[in-house]
């Protein structure tokens, strides 16, 4: 059996700027798997790292949290 892949993802709201949005939640991210699952994968802090919807589909559950962590590393790395 094939492992599911990511057909559509739905991002949560980006806080506000701040100082309005300092308590704002963060941004969720929800993939719809091709075998009908659906599973919140992650939250990031927007003003650290991005995802645009679109990078996420064809990708696997373990893809997609492999790609949020080479873009945290990369943030954290960032001078």
């Amino acid at each position: 059996m094939a492992t599911p892949r990511i057909t559509q993802v739905e991002i949560s709201s980006i806080p506000r700027p701040k100082p309005l949005g300092f308590f704002d939640p963060t941004p969720v991210v929800t993939a719809t798997f091709d075998d009908g699952t659906k599973k919140k994968l992650f939250s990031f802090y927007p003003d650290e790292i991005r995802f645009d919807e679109g990078e996420l589909v064809g990708l696997t559950e373990a893809e997609a949290r492999d790609l949020y962590r080479r873009k945290d590393v990369a943030y954290l790395r960032d001078d």
